[in-house]
């Protein structure tokens, strides 16, 4: 039963990793590129959820939720940053905390206006509302199972058109030193709204996958985005490798320390004791992962001074 409980824990760190690379990926590029510091990300995410929640509702077609509300959220995204988040690329990041943070409070009350104020509940697709036997006798759910599956897949495309494709040679180059690929002839505008563009469907994905699990509710952007940040600072900004490998790694500790921290602080205190201070430790492993790494590795794991 031990190994059984194990295993599923594991699997489950494992789909909330691939859905905080979903949601960290796009982040890291545009922190790492554009040097902007955008808290509103997670109104991406949020938009998301709701817009493939309301879609899936309609049509009770899950696929066209999604091959619909990304590129929906990817549009206004791009809107954003061709409206905003462009003036705010050479001005101090202070203001481009304000200037986002404002953003989230307009897509809050945006989304509370459109939808209602306790959101949207979404059910399971009917063909991935099931299990699937694995070892130990573990039962475990279809849906996230192909969450693993497709994080998988866009971690592979995201790897290869950052190290096998034009734009990716740009995208990297622009990590290094934007200056010198905007002095080389490159359209760094355009560059930065397909960057931010990018980003947002990623962030959009997340959320659409999400719906069925979590629901669709307004704020659920800022619910997340903190670990997004921990992640990309784990992983080293900039670095889509790093922030994958950050991402299983802090989804894992979220996941196992949830469930087995209170054993292990019984082995040492009494068990009434652990199992109080549990649930606050555990919340604050990531937090301790990431101040470790920064103490031993600065630049994070995958991160290079120059970034």
């Amino acid at each position: 039963m031990e190994w059984a409980l194990l295993i599923e824990q594991i699997l489950n760190g494992i789909q909330f990793g691939v859905l905080l690379f979903l949601l960290a990926a796009g982040l890291t590029l545009t922190f790492g590129i554009m040097d902007l510091v955008n808290l509103a990300h997670g109104t991406m995410y949020m938009l998301g959820a709701f817009i493939g929640a309301t879609i899936f509702l309609w049509t009770g077609s899950f696929i066209l939720a999604l091959l619909l509300a990304v590129p929906i959220v990817a549009g206004i995204g791009i809107l954003t940053e061709i409206t905003t988040l462009r003036t705010l690329y050479q001005r101090h990041h202070l203001d481009q905390v304000l200037a986002t943070f404002g953003l989230i409070l307009f897509f809050n009350e945006l989304v509370q206006v459109v939808w209602p104020l306790d959101g949207l509940t979404v059910p399971f697709p009917k063909y991935l509302d099931s299990t699937v036997p694995l070892m130990f006798g573990i039962e475990y759910s279809v849906y996230r199972l192909m969450i693993i599956g497709s994080g998988l897949i866009v971690a592979v495309g995201m790897w290869a058109l950052v190290t096998k494709t034009r734009l990716g040679m740009l995208i990297r180059a622009g990590a290094t030193d934007r200056t010198m690929i905007y002095a080389l002839g490159t359209n760094i505008r355009l560059l930065f709204t397909l960057v931010f563009g990018i980003g947002t469907a990623l962030g959009a994905l997340a959320g659409v996958l999400m719906a069925p699990i979590l629901g669709a509710n307004s704020g659920m952007g800022e619910q997340i985005i903190i670990i997004a940040f921990v992640v990309i600072v784990i992983g080293g900004i900039g670095s889509v490798r790093g922030c994958f490998i950050a991402a299983l790694i802090t989804g894992l500790i979220d996941s196992l320390g949830r469930s087995f921290l209170d054993v292990i602080l019984a082995l040492f205190i009494p068990v009434n004791a652990a199992e109080a201070a549990a649930p606050a430790i555990s919340s604050m492993l990531i937090y301790i992962f990431m101040t470790l790494i920064l103490f031993f590795k600065p630049q994070g794991l995958f991160g290079s001074q120059t970034q």
